[in-house]
């Protein structure tokens, strides 16, 4: 049996195009911003231990968001600009407690950017009335509007100011408002803006990816990639079904994913890479993208670890395609049974990696599907699982959004400053009842909580620092029971970025110096030849996860996070002597304290540790 996925209805503004217009004025506007307006200190990576996420210094977090379409369509352009300013829809996104966004975009889009010639997008500017304008920071000083990859930029840079994080979706090979429907990640063409016919091949998906992630690695605003949107069967158009095992074949998509996260990783190793199912395993369907029953037996193992590795499932109720699980009077007990269990929830419930509902949600139809939606509402709080609700626009067809409409207006101040205002109306009922309860906030104040550890999340809402500080050990927050904890703040920097940390000299002279005063001896630290303190990168006597965490933080910003001379020493486990101190080796200390290796076999080859992983 197939298990259809949502269909994105066409939009109604498709057919809008970008205008070769008269310029606008020019004084009325500014240019587009950046993506580096506040907060650029770079130090807001996550990675997962277990079952769950952290920030650098080991403090938890629950990433609570919502998808919102467009770059993947051919518009080019998050959905409803044409009619809602930018930094008004951002802000209201925010105040929302909506703490990070997932962005569908497409193959083709990424190839656009990455030879440097973006495509351009849909007209922000209803009927192109030049005293009209909608976004303002979308359009140029000399009345051009923003292209695909400036308006990214833009988006990016309201995130940052407002407290919102982002992670891309490659929602399908080509630009296309139906592109969801076809299952793999390669065999589609498109023409590309240098003129070329482009064949999207697996090499071609992972080399835009990449370039993405080396583009924006200096932007912690973009925390991650999820490499492929929903990989399924021949239904849609592809030539063959999308397979997990651990074979070579081209439709692979085990292989082709830790191919591709280790392309992304070698260029930004702090990213997450968000690796959703497929649609059959050995006999059993599931939801497009939502079958991870293969990840027990053939997980994916990139070259520096599984450190920044998230799966992520998709799953919806019977309004979209109706199942034989929901034929019953079900429960949490009876969709854990029948589905969820063995499909994907093992993996939370065994603490083997991190979850992300990647889609969930639905139309209400006071019925079962308002009853799935509870259910697995309650079910994600209970057990500490990420989600990003599908979706916030309303032009999806067959599950509608959070929101109903966007109502704008324009005014022009006595400057001649032309200022939009835009008010969203919400559709209260889904957000109250399904989407505000599955928000991480504090326990008893309510205060949506954000991922940046300066930048509080919208008008109410609180930074992970102000959490950890002032709210974790008092009330907690809404996980786990409400179970108080303690943190550790990263504090602002104004140290350069650095997100690789420089190759690593290991050999060290013995010197000594002679002083007149007295016969005092001064030893430089020698380097151990032996390997009784390998691992132990914070030498506090013990390898435990301590160390793969300071190793990761000395790894991402090694001018903040130091460590001793004999902890670099300590923590060159993997080659050691020849590759410096890397994700690899945290990864090894996290196998010693899961007792997949032992202190006495350090250090070890990356070949040794590979086939100590399979």
């Amino acid at each position: 049996m197939k298990y259809f996925s949502k269909a994105i209805a066409a939009v109604a503004a498709a057919a809008m195009t970008l205008s070769g217009s008269a310029a606008l004025p020019g004084a009325l506007y500014a240019a587009p911003m950046t993506a580096s307006a506040v907060d650029d200190t770079n130090d807001d990576w996550l990675h997962a231990k277990g079952s769950r996420l952290y920030d650098m210094n080991g403090n938890e977090v629950w990433l609570t968001g919502a998808n919102w379409f467009g770059f993947n369509c051919t518009e080019c352009v998050p959905h409803y600009l044409w009619s809602g300013d930018i930094d008004d829809m951002v802000k209201d996104i925010a105040d929302h407690g909506v703490n990070v966004l997932r962005l569908p975009v497409s193959t083709e889009l990424l190839y656009n950017w990455m030879i440097g010639n973006p495509d351009p997008i849909a007209s922000v500017n209803p009927n192109d009335d030049p005293n009209y304008p909608i976004n303002v920071d979308l359009i140029n000083p000399d009345g051009s509007i923003a292209n695909s990859q400036q308006t990214f930029d833009v988006l990016l840079a309201k995130c940052k100011k407002y407290g919102v994080k982002c992670f891309i979706d490659i929602h399908s090979p080509e630009s296309n408002n139906s592109g969801h429907n076809y299952g793999l990640w390669y065999g589609k063409s498109f023409k590309g803006r240098d003129g070329k016919n482009v064949e999207v091949t697996t090499d071609v998906w992972i080399e835009t990816l990449a370039w993405c992630a080396d583009h924006y690695k200096g932007d912690d605003t973009l925390i991650g990639f999820d490499l492929k949107n929903e990989p399924h069967s021949k239904y849609g158009g592809a030539p063959i079904d999308a397979i997990w095992d651990d074979s070579d074949a081209p439709n692979n998509w085990k292989k082709a994913a830790q191919d591709c996260a280790d392309a992304i990783l070698a260029k930004n190793p702090n990213a997450l890479i968000l690796i959703e199912g497929v649609e059959g395993f050995e006999g059993h369907g599931a939801w497009w993208g939502g079958n991870l029953r293969g990840v027990a037996k053939y997980p994916v193992l990139p070259e520096s670890g599984t450190s920044q590795i998230v799966y992520s499932p998709h799953d919806y109720g019977p309004v979209v395609s109706d199942q034989p699980w929901f034929h019953k009077d079900f429960t949490e007990q009876t969709l854990l049974d029948d589905y969820w269990y063995d499909t994907w929830a093992y993996l939370v419930d065994k603490d083997m990696y991190p979850l992300l509902i990647g889609e969930w949600g639905g139309r209400l139809d006071g019925g079962d599907n308002e009853k799935w939606l509870g259910l697995l509402r309650d079910y994600m709080i209970k057990n500490h699982i990420n989600h990003t609700f599908w979706c916030l626009n309303d032009d999806s067809g067959d599950t509608g959004g959070l929101w109903k409409d966007i109502q704008f207006g324009v005014t022009r101040a006595a400057d001649g400053t032309i200022q939009a205002k835009t008010t969203i109306n919400w559709d209260e009922e889904k957000y109250d009842t399904y989407y505000y309860p599955a928000i991480w906030k504090t326990l008893t104040s309510k205060k949506p909580i954000g991922l940046d550890h300066q930048v509080a999340l919208g008008k109410d809402g609180i930074s992970l620092n102000d959490f950890y500080a002032s709210y974790a050990s008092s009330e907690g927050s809404n996980l786990d029971g409400g179970t108080k904890s303690s943190g550790k703040i990263v504090e602002p920097t104004d140290e350069p970025k650095v997100t690789t940390a420089p190759p690593v000299t290991t050999a060290k002279a013995t010197t000594t110096a002679a002083v007149t005063t007295a016969a005092v001896t001064t030893t430089v630290f020698t380097p151990s030849s032996g390997n009784e303190d390998l691992g132990d990168a914070n030498v506090d006597g013990k390898v435990d996860l301590n160390d793969a965490v300071a190793i990761l933080q000395y790894v991402a910003l090694p001018a903040k996070y130091k460590l001793s001379d004999e902890g670099v020493d300590n923590a060159d486990i993997i080659d050691r002597g020849t590759s410096g101190v890397n994700g690899k080796d945290a990864l090894a200390v996290q196998m010693v304290d899961s007792k997949l290796i032992s202190t006495e076999e350090l250090p070890l080859t990356s070949a040794q540790m590979e086939s100590r992983l399979k």
